[in-house]
């Protein structure tokens, strides 16, 4: 007996294919598709267009088929080395320079100083779009080495939750001054990692995502790679699961040089290419190469 998945509001035709015997397979598909017709099923549904934030970086957009979804909130996951910075740095820039749109950066590793030297060596000036108020610089590094407790007035909090709620709160200011249309929080691991109880963990994920959504931003948060000891599989990261969409960056060997490599592994609202694709840092930051496939050992 022949099973489908089929509209069963008309049973008629749903029966005369439940029934079929000795039918080759086209026929049945046939009898089936005209069933659907009759019965004014639609058939599978296009996605509808999605109001895109395109990255700007050459060959990226290709594989996002147009860019991030507007709103959403990305992880990047990626090991030591492999152009996490230098990505979200490239896509605040080109939102700015190429598409109008003011863009914040919270760092959780590195002072103002620092990033702006850093980005300068790919002519990035950073400091001219931010005393131009179309970037915004927050330094969230001191939330990493507070007391265990701070005083709010005559209340005690947890330096765990008062870290997060000073994140949310830094965050939500400087979107608001600058009217930020783009969020980068780098990297989301300092502070993750606060918060050694799973649930803990998840709530203020939870957190920071809900409260970055409401910022209207689109927002890349990055983290660090992790993996199964020497194992060559990677290990799933909670973030993962609640970001509503994940891009990794990693190093594979192909015979005996490594490459770097891109993978989009989930995306909102967007069909994706999963496929790993390579990419290069030069000068000019990062390109990817959409075309090109990646065979690794």
């Amino acid at each position: 007996m022949l099973t489908t998945c089929y509209p069963r509001s008309n049973r008629e035709g749903y029966n005369r294919v439940q029934n079929v015997r000795g039918v080759n397979m086209p026929k049945a598909i046939n009898m089936m598709n005209r069933s659907v017709a009759d019965s004014g099923e639609a058939g599978p549904r296009k996605m509808p267009m999605i109001d895109r934030t395109p990255t700007g970086i050459p060959g990226l957009d290709e594989i996002l088929s147009g860019g991030f979804p507007r709103g959403r909130v990305i992880l990047l996951v990626g090991g030591p080395g492999t152009g996490k910075t230098i990505l979200t740095s490239q896509f605040l820039l080109n939102g700015i320079k190429m598409y109008g749109e003011n863009g914040a950066f919270v760092s959780l590793d590195e002072t103002k100083q620092h990033f702006f030297r850093e980005m300068a060596l790919f002519g990035w000036k950073f400091e001219e779009l931010e005393k131009g108020k179309k970037f915004a610089f927050i330094n969230a590094s001191p939330l990493r080495h507070m007391p265990g407790e701070v005083k709010v007035g005559r209340t005690s909090i947890g330096r765990k939750d008062f870290s997060i709620l000073s994140l949310i709160e830094g965050i939500k200011t400087h979107t608001e001054l600058i009217n930020a249309k783009r969020v980068v929080v780098d990297p989301v691991t300092s502070l993750i990692f606060q918060y050694p109880e799973m649930t803990e963990r998840r709530t203020a994920v939870l957190d920071l995502v809900d409260a970055l959504v409401k910022t209207g931003a689109t927002c890349l948060l990055t983290t660090e790679l992790r993996a199964f000891g020497p194992s060559v599989e990677r290990a799933v990261q909670l973030e993962e699961y609640l970001a509503h969409g994940v891009v990794i960056l990693s190093n594979a060997k192909v015979g005996k040089t490594y490459n770097r490599v891109l993978q989009v592994e989930k995306m909102r609202e967007t069909p994706i290419d999963m496929q790993p694709r390579p990419y290069k840092i030069s000068g000019n930051g990062i390109e990817v190469f959409p075309k090109e496939t990646i065979f690794v050992d």
